[in-house]
């Protein structure tokens, strides 16, 4: 496997005093991670809405195979670390959080799509309660309004119920990509998925290790007809979480927790 190629690596600077104005010093060193797979469009407005906020950022291109790469190369404080072959939205997390690992102590997800609002970053840090090292999920708002595919809908409740069947506690939004992750913890659970089931499996393996999981209000916008573009594959990745539920919840109700903590 080809290690990431390192871009822009101009940013990273944790004594910057510039950065981080809307992360409260208190709660530790935030960076965002931005996964980036064929989403030349909005990227670069998505980068931009975060610098404005304040926060460093790590972009993983993900070998997309459209103009990407170029509408990011030129932006200035950012790093973009790429994968030469596209290996699944999980893999390019990962990628993200292990090179943040040393020098922050949360890592931001946010999509490159432009669902999302960097604005709401600050809620999801000022959710994170004092003395504690939660996964921070996004809970978007707005999903049942009509423009919101149905596909999305049924499939939020459908992960929900078995994220929680799997162990991963009870969420009201387990398919958010905007997300906080702490840091180096969520590295040391051993996820296997490298693709969507990635955000499904960390929940999961989470709860194994009492890492609490905690749910902060975010808007969303999903663009009208054929502007909006997603990778999700309705069919396909539904038959992988299934595999990845049926995984998991085999591994819960039958593994000692000392035997899936090593898996």
């Amino acid at each position: 496997m080809r290690s990431p190629v390192i871009r822009n690596a101009k940013m990273n600077n944790p004594a910057d005093k510039n950065r981080q104005k809307s992360a409260p010093r208190a709660k530790g060193r935030f960076v965002v991670v931005i996964p980036l797979y064929n989403h030349a469009e909005t990227v670069a407005d998505v980068i931009r809405g975060v610098l404005g906020c304040g926060l460093p950022v790590i972009v993983v291109e993900d070998g997309s195979t459209d103009a990407s790469y170029e509408r990011i190369k030129n932006i200035d404080g950012i790093t973009v670390l790429r994968h030469h072959q596209n290996r699944g939205k999980g893999a390019a997390l990962m990628t993200g959080m292990t090179a943040a690992a040393g020098s922050y102590d949360w890592a931001v997800t946010i999509d490159a799509d432009g669902q999302h609002d960097p604005e709401d970053i600050s809620g999801l840090i000022e959710a994170i309660p004092e003395n504690q090292r939660p996964v921070v999920l996004g809970r978007r708002q707005g999903m049942n309004a009509p423009d919101v595919l149905w596909t999305s809908r049924y499939g939020r409740k459908f992960s929900n119920f078995w994220v929680q069947l799997s162990g991963g506690g009870s969420v009201k939004d387990s398919q958010s990509g905007f997300r906080i992750y702490p840091l180096p913890e969520v590295l040391n659970l051993n996820v296997k998925s490298g693709g969507y089931q990635f955000e499904i499996e960390i929940l999961a393996k989470a709860g194994w290790r009492k890492i609490p999981l905690v749910e902060a209000p975010v808007r969303v916008y999903y663009p009208p007809g054929k502007k909006r573009v997603s990778h999700f594959r309705p069919v396909v990745d539904f038959l992988k979480n299934s595999r990845t539920f049926a995984r998991l919840i085999f591994q819960r109700f039958v593994l000692t927790p000392s035997r899936r903590s090593q898996i």
